[in-house]
């Protein structure tokens, strides 16, 4: 617009002065609209006048209506005390108010009493602040605790008479003005308290033979005896088939449950020390079962539901101090592993499974956690929670050996000789030990899931627990954590027996130099170094075998034989070549001649034949050792190829 108002800007001037006549046609127009907006404004003020009459006429009219319906109350809150008056026979004095002695209302009259005085606190309520409604109200007073007195009276002959019609209605009647709590806590203090006072106190729990259990057996029998009247009026399942229930009550949970509690408290509160564990402990278990007999007791499970959100409920809960309970099994537990892995290769002093001190008190400690006497359903979490740290303290302790006395890094920090006043850090680690160890931890690798499925299961199931796969993935991780290194500890006692074997094999090069220009017999039997070489692994088979299962004693055993077999054929294979060489030398030196003297004997067999014959006897006795310890020569690789190089020299001799 603007350019447009730009581009034409002198035929937009003068737009104005192309409207011929349009002055004028204005003015004569302005005069008559000025008339019509005169009018207007006289008729709109004519309307606001009169409305503003109507209003104030209608607020008369409301103000009356209230003041009429005001009026109507008094007279009814007048009416109605009178009644109440009339038919409580409260008569008035001189001085004021008072209760004359009258004869005993019957249920009707109560019942017709508070559906009257129902209305009366309504109508008081809305005309509160009055003069009147205030100058009343003593009057009001007194029809209030005349009435809850009748109430009183009545409920107490229902209760002691058993008469079902007159604690409905007065029941009944309670809940009609509103009282319902009101008839809860007399029942408390009428039946309850007097009966709870009686059964709970320390003098009964040292006089009853069962104690604390007695003791609950006697509180939960007050249901079935004191109970039955009120239940069998206010409880649609103990009504009997009657249709004619008072509902809203629930004295159970309103008046039996908080007597009993508060009656505790006062009175046997040395039930909740966690002092004494054991005793705790048992203490505890007994509560949560009465607890649980309770809850079936209230019917429904609405009713449980009031029951677990009462304050009560909350007050006797909180008074189990089940942290310190647990701090207390944490340190008697932990307390004990930790005390055993001090001297964690002591032997077991006591008939078990397991033969070191530190395993077997391992799964002491884990079994305790699981244990009925010291496991408690509210710590299942802590209980699990110490159950995976007790098995990782004991991963992180056979890492710690370990690493100590057989990675390849202690070796070679470990001088081979100390000096003589020298004192050890700790006792040497004994290959018995170690296999000692390995058993162990075999049989906790192996048990672990029997503790889940016998022992973990059913408690977590009883809590509704059902995602077990989570459980298994983390008790397989501290499994596979636990038996990490046996493997490295099995190839390091693996090694220090073949050490110990091998040493012997240094023999295999004497047998030259003992037949050789010695004229020595031709030999017949074995030579001594063979049961020297197996020495060492049957005595190691004798202290520690019965520790093993077949299974890995095999696998040890055919490791171990494989190695020395592998040793032996090496330094076989050097005598016979260097035998060979020495036959090839005397030839090249033309002395047979010479040789024939002294490399032969009487029985016509040379000095290297001899030798030849007597590697194969060693062979032979190698052979039939493997035997005697359970192991086939075929299991064993390497021994085909001795056997046969033994025979084929033996035969080219």
């Amino acid at each position: 617009m603007v350019e447009l108002i730009n581009k034409d800007y002198a035929d937009f001037v003068n737009l104005s002065s192309n409207l011929v006549g349009m002055d004028k046609a204005i003015n004569n127009l302005s005069v008559p609209l000025g008339q019509l907006r005169e009018e207007v404004l006289t008729v709109r003020n004519a309307m606001d006048e009169a409305i503003q009459v109507v209003e104030k006429k209608l607020a008369a009219r409301a103000e009356i209506r209230k003041r009429k319906a005001t009026l109507q109350r008094l007279q009814n809150i007048i009416q109605s005390v009178d009644k109440m008056e009339k038919i409580l026979q409260i008569q008035k004095s001189g001085d004021g108010l008072e209760h004359v002695s009258h004869s005993e209302l019957t249920g009707q009259l109560i019942e017709r009493v508070a559906s009257e005085f129902n209305q009366l606190q309504f109508y008081v309520t809305q005309s509160k602040g009055l003069p009147l409604v205030e100058s009343i109200r003593p009057r009001i007073a007194v029809i209030t605790t005349t009435l809850q007195l009748n109430l009183e009276d009545s409920f107490e002959i229902g209760l002691e008479t058993g008469n079902l019609p007159v604690l409905r209605q007065c029941l009944r009647t309670y809940a009609t003005i509103d009282k319902t709590k009101d008839a809860e806590m007399l029942f408390r203090s009428l039946v309850v308290k007097p009966y709870m006072d009686e059964v709970i106190s320390e003098q009964y729990i040292q006089n009853n033979p069962q104690g604390l259990q007695g003791m609950y057996n006697k509180i939960l029998e007050f249901i079935p005896k004191k109970c039955q009247h009120i239940r069998a009026v206010t409880s649609p399942i103990h009504s009997g088939g009657n249709q004619d229930v008072v509902r809203g009550y629930d004295f159970l949970v309103n008046a039996v449950w908080p007597e009993i509690v508060a009656s505790i408290e006062g009175h046997t509160a040395s039930i909740f020390a966690p002092g004494n564990p054991d005793v705790f402990h048992q203490k505890y278990l007994l509560s949560m079962e009465f607890l649980s007999s309770f809850e079936r007791h209230c019917g429904s499970q609405a009713s449980v539901k009031r029951l677990r959100a009462h304050p009560s409920y909350s007050t006797f809960m909180s008074k189990w101090s089940l942290p310190v309970y647990f701090q207390i099994r944490f340190q008697e537990i932990a307390g004990s592993f930790e005390t055993a892995l001090l001297t964690p290769f002591n032997s077991v002093q006591e008939e078990s499974t397991f033969h070191l001190n530190a395993t077997h008190t391992l799964w002491q400690c884990v079994t305790k956690c699981w244990a009925d006497k010291i496991y408690l359903p509210a710590l299942c979490h802590r209980f699990w929670k110490l159950t995976l740290q007790l098995l990782s303290r004991c991963s992180i302790w056979i890492q710690e050996i370990y690493d100590k006395d057989m990675s390849p890094e202690s070796k070679k920090q470990t001088p081979g000789l100390q000096h003589e006043d020298a004192v050890p850090a700790s006792p040497p680690i004994t290959l018995s030990q170690l296999i000692s160890l390995i058993s162990d931890l075999d049989q906790i690798n192996a048990k672990l899931p029997d503790l889940l499925k016998d022992m973990m299961q059913p408690k977590l199931t009883k809590l509704n627990f059902k995602d077990f796969s989570v459980i298994e993935e983390a008790l397989k991780e501290a499994q596979e954590a636990i038996v990490r290194l046996i493997p490295d500890i099995t190839e390091y006692i693996s090694s220090e027996i073949k050490v110990s074997c091998s040493v012997h094999f240094k023999a295999v090069n004497d047998i030259p130099r003992l037949y050789r220009r010695t004229n020595r017999e031709v030999p017949s039997k074995s030579s001594v170094y063979v049961d020297n070489v197996v020495r060492p692994l049957k005595v190691f088979l004798e202290e520690n075998g019965d520790k093993l299962s077949q299974e890995r004693r095999d696998r040890w055993l055919v490791s171990i034989l494989t190695h020395l077999t592998k040793e032996y054929l090496g330094v076989t294979t050097d005598v016979l070549d260097s035998v060979k060489k020495m036959e090839e030398s005397l030839k090249k030196l033309k002395m047979r001649k010479v040789t024939s003297v002294s490399n032969f004997s009487a029985d016509g067999m040379s000095d290297d034949d001899k030798i030849r014959l007597q590697l194969a006897l060693d062979v032979r006795q190698f052979s039939e050792t493997m035997e005697q310890l359970g192991i086939s020569s075929s299991d064993v690789p390497c021994y085909d190829e001795l056997s046969a190089l033994v025979k084929s020299a033996a035969t080219h001799s």
